[in-house]
């Protein structure tokens, strides 16, 4: 087994096996194999129940009772995935990773993404134990296979991570730290083109303590996170390799955390690397990685498993697991720091948002105008011109065709285009012309029109908009339906809902910094109102009415600081405690605001991901953020999408959407990531 640094507490989920007897265990293999057929059962259940140097044993003592090869018989009885991952247990970690490594670049094309997974994540003993291994099993030297196999800097830093020689001194020298910093800057924002040697130097061999420092320090020189300048500068499977060296440094548990969730989410399981995973790390930090897995996507590792695998294959990974964690109904101490290190990184990162729709170069209203009446006169409709011109020109340049369109025509361009589209792409232009406050407006008119009330709608649009933008809601709701939006709130929900509703909609966050000792304060009532505090007091009304005015009032960065200040006095993370102890809409509205003082671009990437996964697609969501957006944060949104669910928003609306509408949608998008 392996064992953990002196003085560090056992992160594995597999323990040697008590009363271990190495010959009683190779006959109950023997036994289970023997005959037609094979007990499965019996053999799941001895192998996942004992420790890697126990299993060596059990290969020893079959070999000299029965003058047989254990892994070879195994592979001849079992079959498919379940035959991989009980193989995958019976050889050594270093056995495990080279035959990874060999298949990955054997036959025709190469697994990058395998590569990238063990290159980056293993520690220098452990890359040494591997490169002995491969030449051992295959006869071959590692380096010139990947050498032979990989190309260009993508080649250059795995030969790097091969060398195994990243520093290991706990002692940094902030000179060096600040030195290192400069050089990535220089090396990529500052240079045109990039120094990749200085971003390869640098990542491939400074310690792991030293680089976190300089990543801290990265983002507080520049305002950027050192992945944000990695996916500006670098691109293709050298990108990907060192955004999981950063990864690793960072975390190498949330980074196999994040590895098993993409294995597992949408259709189909990545099952090699499922596997993959769960051999590797079952006597390293499966409890690590259970534990963040648990707090960044809000069920256990287990109950993923159990949902997405079946038969013998299920039940030997959930023995490898070790344990649900949604069972203990507890926050852990690592996920915690994990909590805390996110709302560090939301608070000092300073984010230049993007849209994708910007202004059209050499602008001609009137010419844009007669195309478009051109589109539409006559029989049929020229969809494709409408598309076109609509979804390449700012709001403020469609005002000014809405404007000329008129003058020239003596018609109203929205009328006609209501007139000559239909459905999900008549929606989508037609709020592309809206002004962005009476499109809010509307879409909150719509949300509590008819029977039911949309409260998500409601939530999405008055959590997230800035003053500015909810002053101006206000103003066009007035306009455009005669009646207050407040009063229109009022008459349509009820209770706690509807007080945090007309909260947010009088647009009167605080717009400054932070202050720590209110923000202490604050937490504190967070605390006692979500009953994680160690001394509870005060009225309850009264702590649930400051808990709101705290959410709905505070600025984004003072809210940041109280959600880190929460996580020092309780151990728990405020998001996950509010899923916990609220319910039904008031819940949804605290944690969407949470949710959009963490990182807005990926709350909106969240829920345009929801809107297409699934059977059927939720189109009004769809559209409403891909309009409302547009021009705002769109790209930023892109971004945030692809780093999570490991597909571009691009590719999401081409596989949920067709016809016109997915044409206007990818316009609208703007690029594929």
């Amino acid at each position: 087994m392996a064992k953990p640094a002196q003085g560090a507490k056992y992160r594995g989920s597999i323990h040697d096996f008590p009363d271990f007897d190495p010959s009683q265990d190779a006959e109950a293999l023997y036994t289970a194999m023997k005959g037609f057929g094979s007990d499965k059962e019996a053999i799941l259940e001895l192998i996942t129940s004992r420790s890697n140097r126990q299993r060596q044993e059990v290969c020893q003592s079959y070999k000299s009772l029965y003058g047989k090869d254990l892994i070879a018989d195994l592979k001849y009885e079992l079959t498919g995935k379940f035959e991989r991952l009980i193989v995958g247990l019976m050889r050594p970690l270093a056995y495990c990773d080279a035959k990874e490594i060999k298949d990955a670049i054997s036959g025709i094309g190469t697994d990058e993404k395998c590569l990238i997974e063990i290159l980056a994540s293993r520690t220098n003993e452990q890359i040494h134990q591997l490169v002995a291994a491969y030449k051992d099993a295959y006869e071959r030297d590692l380096e010139a296979d990947i050498i032979g196999d990989t190309s260009g800097h993508f080649q250059k830093m795995l030969v790097v991570l091969l060398q195994g020689t990243r520093e290991e001194d706990d002692v940094v020298s902030e000179d060096l730290v600040q030195q290192d910093v400069q050089d990535l800057y220089e090396a990529g924002e500052l240079k045109w083109g990039t120094d990749e040697a200085q971003f390869i130097y640098i990542l491939g061999n400074r310690s792991k303590q030293h680089l976190r420092l300089v990543f801290d320090e990265y983002l507080r020189t520049t305002g950027k996170p050192i992945e944000a300048s990695i996916r500006g500068e670098l691109s293709g499977d050298f990108e990907k390799l060192m955004l999981a060296v950063v990864k690793c440094i960072r975390s190498t548990s949330e980074y196999f955390a994040e590895r098993l969730f993409k294995a597992m989410k949408g259709l189909g399981t990545r099952d090699n690397t499922l596997i993959r995973i769960m051999v590797t790390r079952s006597e390293l930090d499966m409890l690590d990685i259970r534990e963040i897995f648990r707090t960044k996507y809000e069920k256990s590792l287990y109950s993923m498993i159990k949902h997405d695998t079946s038969g013998e294959y299920k039940k030997a990974l959930l023995k490898l697991c070790g344990g649900d964690d949604d069972a203990a109904g507890q926050f852990f101490p690592e996920a915690a720091q994990v909590a805390y290190q996110m709302w560090e990184l939301s608070a000092v990162a300073r984010t230049e948002l993007k849209g994708t729709v910007r202004p059209a170069n050499d602008f001609n209203p009137d010419a844009d105008s007669k195309a478009l009446r051109k589109a539409m006169k006559g029989i049929g409709t020229d969809e494709d011109t409408i598309i076109d011109i609509i979804t390449h020109r700012s709001n403020a340049q469609r005002q000014q065709i809405r404007q000329n369109f008129k003058s020239h025509f003596g018609r109203d361009l929205m009328a006609d285009l209501k007139s000559e589209l239909s459905g999900d792409l008549a929606r989508l232009i037609l709020g592309l012309m809206m002004p962005p406050a009476h499109y809010d407006a509307k879409q909150l008119k719509k949300a509590m029109e008819g029977a039911g009330t949309d409260e998500k709608a409601l939530i999405e649009i008055l959590a997230t908009r800035t003053n500015a933008e909810i002053r101006a809601i206000n103003e066009a709701y007035k306009e455009d339906y005669h009646k207050s939006l407040e009063d229109a709130l009022s008459s349509d929900t009820s209770g706690h809902f509807r007080r945090i509703l007309i909260s947010l909609a009088t647009g009167n966050r605080e717009e400054g910094g932070e202050d720590r000792d209110r923000a202490r304060e604050d937490a504190q009532v967070a605390a006692e109102i979500l009953e994680v505090a160690d001394t509870p007091s005060g009225d309850k009304t009264s702590l649930e009415t400051r808990f709101m005015t705290i959410l709905c009032t505070r600025s984004y960065p003072h809210l940041r600081r109280v959600f880190q200040e929460f996580i020092k006095m309780t151990n728990y993370d405020v998001e996950h405690t509010i899923k916990k102890e609220m319910s039904g809409d008031v819940r949804d509205a605290f944690v969407a605001i949470v949710q959009s003082v963490k990182n807005k671009p990926l709350f909106f990437a969240d829920k345009l991901y929801k809107s297409m996964k699934g059977a059927g697609t939720d189109e009004k969501t769809l559209t409403r953020i891909m309009v409302s957006r547009s021009e705002i944060d769109l790209l930023n949104i892109r971004r945030e999408f692809v780093e999570k669910y490991d597909m571009s928003l691009h590719q999401a609306i081409e596989g949920d959407t067709s016809g016109d509408f997915l044409k206007a949608l990818l316009a609208v998008c703007g690029g594929e990531d």
